[in-house]
């Protein structure tokens, strides 16, 4: 009878053990991602860290701008990563322009956590604004500075051309913006409209001199590609960071600290990782895990 007893007790505690911790350790969460190579790494990390804690994972990726962000201020998705240079004008409708990076940060997190009950994690080194780039071996003819750039449009009229898509060509971020603060100008037709991911192929084989590009996009390396310093800090800040339901975090709080590893992503790290999605070919759960295992995480 005591054998059994003790048996029983044991199968009791068990079931109780199963059903409040496993429960506390196997909540569900939906992570979101946008339609790009970045997004889809950085959201299966995101799903990889929360899995490796002990959580229910379903993905939901590869969605426009404005459907991901719907997505999650309508609680279809618990978690993304997000851009504060999107935020700011996009989500929080702002004009202005908030040149620091701290201060971007700092200010679209008190507003959409006190507007949208969206909470901010922690700011990552990744910076994926906007960004003029050259072939490396033009560096010497056209400089290694949008000012250099600029100097040399003006000594040379006509004979630079930019390629661009067609909203960066009209928006007062883009280039007029651009235009105004480095002091130059360009005519129509030395601005050629197309497809970002075009620029690449065209700078290449030479049918554009300039071309607008992000900083963490693995095909500046396939390409040998340079950037130019933004010598006088025209580009807003584009930090990423990984935006979640605050009902959501006040139920999991512990989901602060597993995701810690995101902030310490930068763009070096990150064009890196994005170069063996688009010019290798590797799939970016696979890029994402082994990224995750060589830092000792999983």
């Amino acid at each position: 009878m005591n054998n059994k007893k003790i048996f029983k007790s044991f199968v009791l505690s068990l079931c109780l053990f199963l059903a409040v911790g496993g429960v506390a350790h196997a909540a569900k969460v939906t992570v979101g991602a946008k339609n790009f190579t970045e997004q889809y790494v950085v959201g299966e990390m995101v799903a990889l860290l929360l899995e490796n804690a002990g959580f229910d994972v379903s993905r939901k990726m590869g969605t426009g701008s404005s459907i991901t962000r719907t997505a999650l201020t309508t609680g279809q998705t618990d978690l993304y990563a997000e851009y504060t240079g999107t935020a700011w004008p996009l989500y929080l409708k702002h004009e202005d322009k908030v040149d620091d990076a701290k201060e971007l940060y700092d200010r679209v997190k008190a507003e959409d956590l006190e507007k949208n009950g969206i909470v901010w994690l922690d700011r990552s080194k990744i910076n994926n604004t906007f960004a003029l780039a050259i072939r490396k071996d033009d560096a010497d003819r056209l400089g290694t500075s949008i000012s250099d750039l600029a100097a040399y449009v003006n000594e040379n009229p006509g004979k630079i051309t930019f390629g661009t898509g067609s909203e960066f060509n009209e928006r007062s971020d883009g280039i007029p913006g651009i235009m105004e603060t480095y002091g130059f100008s360009l005519t129509n037709k030395q601005r050629r409209i197309m497809d970002i991911g075009l620029t690449f192929e065209a700078i290449d084989r030479k049918q554009i001199d300039v071309a607008m590009v992000y900083p963490t996009d693995g095909k500046l390396q396939k390409f040998n590609l340079l950037i130019l310093e933004d010598d006088k800090q025209f580009f807003p800040a584009y930090n990423l960071c990984v935006t979640v339901r605050k009902e959501f975090l006040d139920a999991n709080p512990e989901v602060e600290g597993i995701l810690k590893p995101i902030a310490d992503l930068d763009n070096e790290t990150m064009q890196k990782l994005n170069y063996k999605v688009d010019a290798v070919g590797l799939p970016a759960d696979m890029v994402a895990k082994e990224y995750l295992e060589e830092i000792g995480i999983l």
